[in-house]
């Protein structure tokens, strides 16, 4: 029995592994260059009025410059375009000197016609995607800074009237609060920059300050999206390579009434084509070179500011960042233009066309006549290498061959990948070039594949992957291509694009006959939505293409740790609680606990738990339901906020709770192994011990020990209380398993044996077993072992009764380890975390946690509560299901409005102060 589960089990934590190595590992190389400085990067530190100082101590401004500009900065004598780059989560206002260095180099090329001066915030690295007491703070402190950026331009001719924000994860997401605060003005920011940025929600929600705080920016923004129609934001994800924030959650949310907002993937961006890792996006020289020559054409020639003008910003990044028509930006260009009467015209007839420059060419144009061919043909198809900023395609409405004034289309086009071609034209009719390929089913697993056969010639080929929707679809596209002799192999590019949303990846191939690409998707399909994801090849003349779709049940693992793997912690919980639960049933009624494995292996079924959280699912469609559900003061369940978003995969719920099975039987597993190394030095360092005969739960030490622990989490900080009690619990483990070792018994076999082991079920033949009769009486042990020392077999089950506790403290421990780390990093400022999301929590669970370290089985039987408690797991094993995927902490907001009673004073007294003393010290 114990081989099987441990195989099973096994079998779950593998396929976790595997998804978990997708989402890490299985993704394209770096392709993206490192951007450099020219000269050694120089950070002034800006000057801030000394109540700033007192408010926010541990954040500061800085400006960016390098070699002579960073000498002239020092006199702050500003004269260009304010820049503001906003870090993320444990990010640093160094990071500014990417865009910082790019953009001076481009300013020097233009003889500084206009420039940028680039600003950082310095936030002291902190964790704020993992604690978010801090954000309000950082949102504040940053409209500080752009009051004072704007006033160093105070004696410019034309002083700049907003500040541009770059913010790099969290940093965006600070960028877009600022318009919740009463005290900012919304002029202040017109163009806000974002960088792998989660707009949707928290990657982990493990605080209620991070959800409060998502909450109020996106209904801020949805519900006044007509007034913010002024201010342009343009959100890049970094594609499958951060495996940090996915790009789903980059994606700004959709409102109909603001247009002024633009998402997309840096695998779509041209000139880029790349995927960036979370760090890679702020100095992946590609999109940085891309941003800045973005902004370099926002600037007004005038004011030499960014252009008020919403419309043209949106253009400008459009051209930059979605369709680049392979020319320079103009804001103004002439569409007809004149041919000179001297230029040589050629008449072409044919339906394909190729044309390649051997030298030095006088001005010639090629003419396609379209009268003739408009009968059987839908389009006109051309590609050109080496002509960017040039015009190169015209369009003629004269009906002679040789037209003096023409039409220029080469705004209409879309840069690619360069490849080895110079100039190749067809006429087509779209409907033949179009394939429809199905893809293959989920359940497939790869066994299975689709494939079509590309047997006509021409330079592009369209094939609609029919089914292609859904989040948890994935696939590997196998593109075989043979080619007839030629002098030279002509490389293809195929461009797998979404029409939902701007997340396309482009491949070039090689001289290799086999390319093989990854498809899912970073957003699901939209309601009402019928457009289909395109393969879009374009290919050589003189070759045949086969492409072959089959199912990936790697990446398909991949897709559900991304999409869900935050969501695991919960399910290990559950399946915990329910393992904890059974070792109470089995004291309660026979008397012994079962060891933890077994008792894992046992009560953990997923069909105590999600049949009940599917059926309330379903229920929540009836209004009657609805309503009774709200009266009672039950949140949202979580799998209907993931049904509305289109993120719940089939079964999900089912396999997670599998997944969490096994990930806490290996994790058990271990933990006990490392209380057993533990525990074996232990043993050698100290000689001499007694197993301890406690009786009573609670005593004076006790009482005294967890007020202790109580205190300090009152006065530093509730994960440090956690921590400490955990450590002590460990300890105490530790010493009874070394205590236990030293037992006369210990090395009798059949005292470590759990009796009727034979009765266990079987699951592989199907047959079950009650948990009765997996539990020997006392009788029976007796009989079986006359000599039992009951001391011993007491000291025992205690052990495995707080080995079981140990694992559900281990995760309660982890979660609440960024708390930590953020109050540690911030000692120096404030030995008290405020505010503190775990501080509640932390109280009442050290005084039950110290409770539970200093009790027995003995004094646990004799409990009238014993039989509630453990009937009360399975419940809270559904509960932490149904409301913990999405929000790994809630908390009630009438005792929330207790614990910050004093820090909300703070934030009330800084927001009446705060204009005032601003006001005052600027002007």
């Amino acid at each position: 029995m114990k081989i099987a589960s441990a195989l099973f089990n096994g079998i779950l934590l593998l396929i976790v592994v595997l998804g978990v190595r997708d989402v890490f590992f299985a993704f394209e190389r770096n392709r993206c260059s490192m951007t450099y400085m020219f000269e050694y990067p120089e950070y002034q530190k800006i000057k801030l009025p000394k109540k700033a100082a007192r408010f926010f101590p541990a954040y500061e401004l800085y400006l960016y410059g390098e070699g002579s500009s960073a000498e002239m900065n020092k006199q702050l004598s500003l004269n260009g375009s304010p820049v503001l780059f906003l870090p993320g989560n444990a990010g640093s206002y160094k990071q500014a000197r990417s865009i910082g260095s790019i953009a001076l180099r481009k300013a020097e090329n233009i003889d500084y016609r206009y420039h940028f001066d680039v600003f950082s915030v310095n936030f002291n690295e902190e964790l704020v995607a993992f604690y978010g007491g801090s954000l309000q703070s950082q949102t504040k402190f940053v409209n500080i800074c752009i009051k004072a950026i704007l006033h160093l331009y105070k004696n410019q001719e034309f002083p700049p009237q907003s500040v541009i924000i770059i913010g790099h994860s969290m940093g965006g997401l600070i960028a877009r609060a600022l318009f919740t605060l009463k005290t900012f003005n919304p002029k202040l920011i017109n163009l806000i920059i974002t960088q792998a940025t989660p707009h949707v929600m928290p990657v982990l929600t493990i605080d209620y300050y991070l959800t409060d705080f998502y909450a109020m920016v996106n209904n801020y923004w949805i519900l006044n999206a007509k007034e913010l129609q002024n201010v342009t934001v343009l959100s890049v994800a970094g594609g499958f390579r951060d495996f940090q924030v996915r790009s789903g959650l980059t994606f700004l949310p959709a409102s109909d009434l603001y247009t002024s907002a633009l998402s997309l993937v840096s695998t779509s961006v041209p000139r880029t084509w790349a995927s960036t890792d979370h760090l890679s996006i702020v100095w992946c020289k590609e999109l940085i070179l891309a941003t800045a020559r973005a902004l370099f054409d926002l600037i007004d020639e005038q004011t030499k500011q960014i252009t008020n003008d919403p419309e043209k910003r949106m253009m400008v990044l459009s051209h930059h960042f979605v369709r680049h028509p392979a020319k320079q930006y103009e804001s103004a260009y002439e569409t007809i233009t004149s041919v000179s009467v001297f230029s040589t015209w050629v008449l072409v007839e044919t339906r394909n066309w190729k044309h390649s420059v051997t030298g030095a060419c006088s001005e010639t144009y090629f003419a396609f006549p379209l009268l003739d061919k408009r009968n059987v043909n839908s389009h006109f198809h051309c590609r050109s290498t080496h002509l960017y900023t040039h015009s190169w395609i015209f369009g003629c409405e004269e009906g002679s061959a040789k037209c003096l004034k023409v039409e220029d289309l080469s705004w209409n086009t879309e840069l690619l990948p360069s490849a080895k071609f110079s100039v190749e034209c067809e006429f087509l009719k779209e409907e033949l070039k179009t394939e429809q390929l199905p893809v293959t089913h989920a359940l497939s697993f790869g066994f299975s594949s689709s494939n079509i056969k590309i047997n006509s010639s021409g330079l592009l080929h369209v094939l609609q992957l029919q089914g292609f929707s859904k989040i948890y679809q994935a696939f590997d596209i196998l593109i075989e291509k043979s080619c007839k002799e030629s002098k030279e192999n002509t490389p293809n590019i195929f461009k797998l694009h979404v029409p939902w949303s701007h997340e396309d990846i482009i491949r070039t191939s090689s001289s290799d006959a086999h390319l093989k690409l990854f498809a899912k998707l970073h957003d699901p399909q939209p309601q009402n939505d019928s457009r289909v994801v395109t393969l879009m090849l374009y290919t050589s003349q003189d070759c045949n293409y086969e492409v072959t779709i089959y199912t990936s049940f790697l990446q398909m693992m991949g897709q559900m740790i991304r999409f869900h793997g935050a969501t695991l912690p919960v399910y290990i919980v559950s399946n915990l609680l329910l393992a904890y639960g059974a070792q109470l049933y089995a004291l309660s009624s026979k008397g012994h606990c079962l060891e933890f494995d077994a008792t894992l292996d046992m009560a953990a079924k997923p069909y105590k738990v999600d049949p009940i959280i599917n059926i309330c699912r379903f229920l929540l469609g009836y209004e009657w339901f609805k309503d009774t559900w709200g009266s009672i003061g039950l949140p949202q369940l979580d799998s209907s906020e993931l049904h509305s978003l289109g993120l719940l995969f089939p079964v999900a719920s089912l396999l997670l709770f599998m997944f969490g099975t096994g990930v806490a039987y290996w994790s058990g597993f271990f933990f006990k192994f490392i209380i057993g190394i533990v525990a074996a030095v232990w043993k050698r360092l100290k000689r001499d011990a007694m197993i301890p005969n406690e009786s009573r739960n609670f005593t004076k030490m006790v009482f005294v020990e967890a007020l202790l622990f109580s205190l300090l989490c009152w006065r530093t900080c509730g994960a440090l209380s956690i921590l400490l009690v955990f450590i002590r619990y460990f300890i105490k483990v530790v010493k009874m398993q070394s205590e236990l070792w030293r037992h006369p018994l210990s090395n009798n076999g059949a005292s470590r044996q759990t009796p009727n082991s034979k009765h266990l079920s079987n699951e592989s033949s199907g047959t079950t077993t009650d948990l009765d009769d997996l539990v020997p009486t006392s009788q029976q042990e007796t009989s079986n072992h006359p000599h039992f020392d009951l001391d011993f077999m007491t000291a025992s089950d205690s052990l495995k009764m707080h080995i079981t506790i140990m694992n559900l403290l281990l995760w309660l421990t982890l979660l609440v380890l960024p708390s930590f780390i953020y109050w540690v990093k911030n000692l120096r400022y404030n030995i008290q975390l405020n505010p503190d999301p775990i501080r509640l929590l932390a109280m009442p669970l050290a005084f039950a946690v110290i409770i539970l370290m200093n009790s027995t089985v003995v004094s646990m039987k004799s409990s009238k509560l014993l039989k509630t408690a453990a009937q009360l797991q399975l419940p809270f094993s559904i509960l932490i299901v149904a409301f913990g995927t999405l929000h790994l902490y809630r908390e009630e907001k009438s005792l929330r409005c207790w614990l910050n009673a004093d820090a909300s004073r703070r934030e009330e007294d800084l927001d009446s102060r705060t204009p005032e003393w601003i006001n005052a010290s600027f002007y």
